[in-house]
């Protein structure tokens, strides 16, 4: 049975494919790479908000920028993305398999532009998508839309039928995966099939190529003030993307240390290890400009000062508003109107008398 399982994941002797194992790997490697630098940048905002808060506002934008140019990169220099290079592979054309061309060359242009949408804007896209949905399932919990309302029904509708979209999504990359094990497939990934091209093993002329071609833009000079001006753009993009693949080849392993420790299967440990004790009940409070009095009376909403409707506290620091009023403020602000304490909508918790 070993023996099967081994046949199957690993490429013959005279095959060029990378085993199922590299594929999967350099897949996995790109998709650990964003979640880490995205608790990096938390970090950084929760630290000095005033100074790096727009880092986390702006992430996903940021990081397809930085993306783009990293992918751009390597696609034009190595005819690979960061993480098949990093797994010496790189990407042919799918057609003639007698010959294949050096990684210098590069992919022919509809190859390189459609590999290059296909490996940054799907994934932006895709998490973009996923938090629509993560925020309609939030305001859905506690809708204030009409039950009649057809804007309701519209995303309810949305709502049950995306996880079937997903599975879907999902099973169509298993599934290839299976008939690239099995030898039916040609790409593991329906990326690779949409963009036209394979991926294969890097070659000893590929390296050499590889290393001929770095030494000689290092020594080249350019001449008309046209060409000046190209070579430092394209010097410019290139140093930002070098900085950007060697940073990342350098800290890899600790991003991925990162992913492992911040993942929601880890979450549960790490918040045994790094739990606090629950905080006592503010006593002397720094009012700032911004913050809510406290009414005399105990049933009146600090915020709209009516009396309370759907009545809801704040798990950070136990004070009880409207639903609506502290709803729009924490979304808003991210904070506790009273003590300012840094606060999330999930802090919300609905409170319910014996009559209701």
């Amino acid at each position: 049975m070993a023996e099967v399982g081994a046949h199957l994941t690993a490429a013959s002797a005279g095959d060029d494919r990378p085993s199922i194992f590299e594929a999967v790997a350099q897949d996995s490697l790109m998709a650990a790479v964003k979640p880490a630098l995205q608790h990096l940048v938390k970090m950084l905002a929760e630290s000095n908000p005033g100074r790096y808060g727009f880092l986390w506002r702006w992430f996903d934008e940021i990081y397809v920028v930085l993306d783009l140019l990293l992918q751009q990169h390597y696609l034009a220099r190595c005819s690979a993305s960061f993480s098949e290079n990093f797994y010496s592979l790189k990407r042919i054309p799918i057609g003639d398999h007698r010959q294949q061309p050096l990684a210098t060359a590069g992919l022919p242009k509809r190859q390189h532009w459609k590999s290059l949408l296909l490996l940054v804007l799907v994934p932006y896209l895709k998490g973009k998508l996923e938090k629509l949905v993560s925020s309609l399932r939030e305001e859905d919990e506690y809708s204030i839309h009409p039950p009649s309302s057809s804007w309701k029904r519209f995303y309810r509708a949305f709502l049950a039928a995306y996880p079937f979209v997903n599975m879907t999504w999902e099973g169509w990359f298993l599934i290839q995966q299976l008939c690239y094990i099995l030898g039916k497939a040609q790409h593991h990934s329906p990326m690779l099939r949409l963009a036209g091209v394979r991926l294969v093993r890097l070659t000893a002329e590929d390296i050499q190529a590889l290393e001929k071609k770095l030494a000689g833009a290092a020594s080249s000079q350019t001449h008309s003030i046209k060409t000046q001006v190209q070579s430092a753009v394209r010097k410019a993009l290139g140093g930002i993307a070098f900085s950007l693949s060697t940073g990342l080849s350098v800290s890899v392993f600790f991003l991925q240390f990162l992913d492992w420790w911040y993942s929601s299967e880890n979450q549960e440990t790490v918040k045994s290890l790094t739990a606090l004790p629950t905080p006592p009940p503010p006593v002397h409070l720094d009012l700032g400009a911004g913050s809510a009095l406290l009414p005399k009376l105990k049933t009146v909403c600090p915020l709209c000062r009516k009396i309370r409707v759907n009545a809801t506290a704040l798990s950070t620091s136990g004070f009880v508003f409207c639903y609506r009023c502290v709803y729009g403020y924490v979304k808003t602000h991210q904070r506790c109107p009273i003590t300012g304490y840094a606060t999330e909508l999930q802090h919300l918790v609905k409170l319910y008398s014996p009559e209701s």
